[in-house]
């Protein structure tokens, strides 16, 4: 990530607005009767995520028609401009359509494929978290704004690791998941984006995750940096728009070094 690029407050403000639209038109059909469709890859999709994710993209065109976006729902248009957006309306759309709270609103900013500015929003929970380059991230709930800090964590072995299912690793994944999570204090199983968050908070240590669209990921990347995190590839490489979907995202540095070499050997 282009860390000497400073992201403008404009940008942000414009980051919070999306999620804001987003998160009017999801809890309207939060828990309420809804018809549930599947897409080419069986993931299912409602008329909630299309609504929201529709929203978000009229306020980018409205205030910077030159800006391209890569969206889950609605596809992609001017990938070639120098600054993209990343839209995942509804990250977690099987927690949402089961009534469960723990799914998120995803917005990125990518400035010539470097992740600039992301957002994860918490609907139902009303949490927030914001980073961007140049800026420290913060983290927004219902007791006000503070700063997002990870923690120390020297070992592996003394790791908190979260994924969202060990069912999402391929055959050929899965294997190098579970050599990382062999090696951990304590598995934990669920929360989509969430688990994220909650490492840029210093509340876990880790996430290790396959298979994810470039607007599954590419919010985190600003807010895991500005916390004190690190978020690469499996191979440690810095994430884009061409990056495989296959992340690490780790508070300390030494326990990210730690997973690398173990999916690597």
């Amino acid at each position: 990530m282009s860390s000497d690029f400073l992201c403008p407050n404009e940008f942000i403000q414009l980051g919070e607005k999306l999620c804001d639209a987003a998160q009017d038109v999801i809890l309207k059909h939060f828990r309420q009767p809804l018809d549930i469709e599947g897409k080419s890859d069986d993931s299912p999709v409602t008329i909630a995520d299309r609504n929201a994710e529709s929203a978000m993209r009229d306020l980018i065109n409205t205030a910077y028609p030159d800006h391209g976006i890569v969206g889950e729902e609605h596809g992609s248009e001017k990938l070639d401009a120098e600054f993209v957006w990343a839209l995942d309306p509804i990250d977690g759309t099987r927690s949402f359509i089961s009534g469960h709270a723990i799914f998120g609103t995803l917005v990125a900013l990518l400035r010539n494929n470097q992740p600039i500015m992301g957002i994860l929003a918490m609907p139902v929970l009303g949490e927030r978290w914001v980073g961007a380059t140049g800026h420290k991230t913060l983290f927004k709930d219902f007791r006000g704004i503070t700063e997002a800090t990870t923690r120390n964590c020297t070992k592996l072995s003394d790791a908190t690791i979260a994924t969202t299912s060990p069912h999402l690793f391929k055959e050929d994944e899965f294997p190098k998941f579970d050599r990382v999570r062999k090696n951990t204090k304590m598995p934990l199983f669920g929360g989509d984006c969430y688990n994220y968050g909650l490492v840029s908070s210093g509340l876990i240590d880790l996430t290790v995750e396959a298979g994810m669209g470039v607007y599954d990921f590419l919010a985190q990347v600003p807010i895991l940096s500005g916390a004190g995190g690190i978020m690469t590839d499996w191979e440690g490489n810095a994430l884009g728009m061409h990056s495989d979907g296959k992340v690490i995202a780790a508070g300390d540095v030494r326990v990210h070094q730690e997973v690398c070499n173990l999916i690597n050997q």
